[in-house]
């Protein structure tokens, strides 16, 4: 009888991490459908040039950005008081109402608008990654944290592929398929989703700590923790390079159509998908998450500096394969980070992460999106790749922080491992 409980458990459980996969991954085809179809999607509403509508591009992205931050918490917060389904439902809905309202956007001003509900629904990612800490035992974290991030990967491959291919047909073509996908998920997941935040594990929820200073402050007390959301801040800099510039660049460099600009962004999804579905377990079981977070740290800086250099397309596209092996950082992070706080933190804490990655997302668009408009801009200062080369360099010194955190981490623990026991 027992054994038969626990069949139907395992198999609830199954089904409940397959809807938190499909819903990341339906999040990031919302974030990155766009990415192909947006350069020529500005110019068409605003008549402005490419360098112009980078800048406007960029602005889009900070404003995604900019809901998340205020938002992240708030979801995290509200998923450790009243559960993760709920939230997980609401979010992806309105993640289809939102795309569906994105495919009629007649002006530059609809955009700003659909990405700001965008921006909202996206702190569902927080409430994702706290069920899954729910569901999951730390020492599976950072496997279970790689399937997240495969969905992710899985979701940065069909979001440009399908904004590429169907925007050749029409510009506003993937967002109505998008809505489509996102309603199919809410029904899946009504029917298969169960509540994983058990009663006693659930907290009030406070307006205080649901924001971000808050939420960030609330992590003053795990001191491992604000040491890597140092290095998360840098991480997140470089990392956002990517959605931003990437079509731009290579369109400029390489002039790129939109069909070749979204499947070479789906090559970067598909390879970061497999890393993180079939080597993050096996890696960290190996060598660790501390050894996975440095060696990650150390390809990201060293793939996003040969992106900046690449002479011609067919380099670039050979880099995207080796960079995809930094994909086992983000899980051995979230692992690591997860340790540092209790069970009815946990929506708290990806609260906290994902307003510093909303922080980031902010200024890194307007930052990277203006180092191409300046290097671009003039013959004298030509270099299309500084946005990546400054990516590069920003990982570095991320590796730098994780290097003396992690130090200083197991330097204590020995500390304490030395210390006599004494008894009264």
């Amino acid at each position: 009888m027992k054994s038969s409980q626990a069949t139907v458990r395992l198999a609830g459980q199954k089904q409940a991490l397959t809807f938190v996969l499909v819903a990341v991954c339906i999040d990031t085809i919302g974030f990155g459908i766009i990415g192909p179809v947006m350069p020529q999607l500005i110019m068409n509403l605003t008549g402005q040039a490419l360098s112009q509508a980078a800048l406007y591009g960029g602005i889009l992205f900070s404003l995604y950005a900019v809901m998340q931050f205020f938002c992240a918490p708030i979801f995290g917060n509200l998923s450790d008081r009243f559960g993760r389904r709920p939230v997980l439902l609401a979010s992806v809905a309105a993640y289809g109402i939102d795309y569906a309202f994105m495919a009629f956007a007649p002006s530059l001003a609809w955009l700003f608008v659909g990405r700001a509900i965008a921006g909202i629904c996206g702190a569902s990612y927080t409430c994702a990654t706290a069920y899954v800490a729910d569901i999951t035992p730390p020492e599976g974290r950072a496997r279970a944290f790689g399937l997240i991030g495969a969905a992710w990967g899985v979701g940065f491959v069909l979001g440009p592929v399908i904004g590429g291919l169907m925007g050749e047909l029409d510009l506003r073509l993937p967002f109505f398929a998008a809505a489509g996908l996102a309603m199919v998920n809410v029904i899946f997941g009504y029917f298969v989703l169960p509540e994983t935040l058990k009663p006693e594990n659930r907290r009030a929820f406070s307006l205080k700590r649901a924001n971000p200073v808050g939420a960030l402050l609330q992590m003053r007390q795990y001191p491992v923790v604000i040491g890597l959301l140092g290095a998360l801040l840098f991480f997140q800099i470089a990392h956002d390079s990517l959605p931003t510039t990437w079509a731009y660049y290579s369109i400029e460099k390489f002039h790129w159509t939109t069909a070749q600009v979204g499947l070479s962004i789906g090559v970067v999804g598909l390879s970061t998908a497999l890393m993180q579905a079939l080597l993050v377990g096996p890696i960290v079981e190996r060598f660790g998450e501390r050894i996975a977070v440095h060696v990650g740290f150390l390809i990201y800086s060293l793939g996003f500096i040969a992106f900046s250099l690449a002479p011609n397309g067919w380099l670039f596209c050979t880099f995207i394969v080796p960079f995809a092996l930094a994909g086992i950082t983000m899980p051995a992070l979230r692992s690591i980070l997860s340790r540092q706080a209790p069970a009815n933190a946990q929506g708290e804490l990806q609260g906290a992460m994902a307003s510093l990655q909303s922080v980031t997302a902010i200024f890194a668009p307007l930052l990277m999106t203006q180092l191409f408009r300046t290097f671009t801009a003039s013959d004298q200062l030509y270099f299309p790749g500084a946005p990546f080369f400054t990516a590069g360099l920003c990982a570095f010194v991320g590796l730098l922080i994780v290097a003396v955190v992690l130090r200083s981490k197991r330097a204590r623990e020995r500390s304490e491992a030395r210390e006599p026991v004494t008894t009264n």
